[in-house]
């Protein structure tokens, strides 16, 4: 109806029950998308009203899957302190055909798996096929989500992880080690989570003067590094001396570049929808490429994910109508 939309809580948007897998291919096919013409993706405007806090508006048309809308999304770091959580917002799909609103759900949960699909996405195209140790910096929902997403494109048998707060660490060890069956080793360092790892993720909060740590000899040969944090981990010279340097958007990555963020740091090389679609090759080296995929996380992931959401719980009767 035109003259209403859905409204879908986070707990209705989890009891849709897409499961990893499937978030996976639905982000991989969103990129397919993208390198070959079927998206829309403007660079995200943002508000900064608090310190490293931010408020962004992200709009994306997937023209193939008929879907289009916009994540409002929320990150203040603060509110971790607060007892409340980092990232908040909603997602707005609109209706192509007439531009009318058709639902309005939280994207919280969505927000969590569609970055962690997108690292998937990355490590299953750029990643050697034989990796199976993973480092993690940052231990709390990105972490967790990105170590179950990883885990399905490669074979993860160690995992080294490292966070600032030592309780957070010693509950992420435990969760999920029990939840993944894989070995999950705590370092007391940021360089013993990096060093020897095939798979590095880093995923602490996005800031705008960080005083990042991980430089270039920490990094082995053959590995792929995905930071979810902008240049919060990875210094400048980390990130120029990587054989090969991928983002999920180029236009984007330049766009934040000119508003202050990666000073000092290389423009990429590749757009990882290129990659995905095949146009490009990333590691021409299997053993020795040091590839780093630097993903700012875009809306497209969002859209894709949002509307299947949409769809099945429309199949499923779940959710309120609300009039416009």
């Amino acid at each position: 109806m035109a003259n209403d939309l859905l409204y879908l809580s986070r707990a209705d948007v989890e009891a849709v029950g897409l499961r990893m897998p499937e978030i996976i291919d639905l982000v991989e096919r969103a990129f397919l998308e993208k390198a070959q013409g079927f998206v829309e993706l403007p660079p995200k405007p943002g508000l900064h009203p608090e310190g490293d806090a931010f408020i962004h508006a992200m709009p994306a048309w997937l023209s193939r899957v008929g879907a289009a809308g916009m994540k409002w999304v929320s990150g203040y770091p603060q509110n971790q302190a607060r007892g409340l959580p980092y990232i908040t917002g909603l997602i707005i799909l609109n209706d192509p055909a007439t531009g009318f609103p058709r639902a309005v759900m939280d994207c919280t949960w969505i927000t969590a798996v569609r970055t962690a699909a997108a690292t998937a996405v990355s490590v299953k195209h750029l990643g050697r096929q034989d990796a199976h140790t993973m480092g993690i910096l940052g231990l709390g929902v990105q972490g967790r989500a990105n170590l179950e997403a990883v885990a399905h494109v490669r074979k993860i048998t160690e995992v080294r992880c490292y966070d600032i707060d030592r309780n957070r660490t010693a509950a992420f060890v435990t969760e999920m080690a029990a939840r993944t069956g894989i070995h999950i080793t705590p370092v007391d360092t940021p360089r013993a989570a990096v060093e020897g790892c095939d798979v590095v993720v880093t995923a602490g909060p996005i800031l705008r003067n960080p005083k990042p740590i991980i430089e270039p000899d920490w990094l082995s040969p053959g590995v792929v590094a995905v930071p979810l944090d902008f240049d919060s981990y990875f210094t400048a010279a980390s990130m120029r001396a990587v054989d090969v340097l991928v983002t999920d958007d180029i236009p984007q990555y330049l766009y934040y570049q000119e508003h202050g963020y990666f000073q000092g740091c290389p423009q990429p090389h590749i757009d990882l929808g290129d990659v995905v679609s095949g146009k490009e090759t990333a590691r021409r080296h299997p053993a020795a490429d040091r590839i780093m995929s630097v993903n700012l996380g875009v809306a497209l992931e969002d859209i894709a994910v949002a509307d299947e959401v949409y769809r099945r719980a429309v199949a499923s009767n779940l959710g309120v109508r609300l009039p416009l």
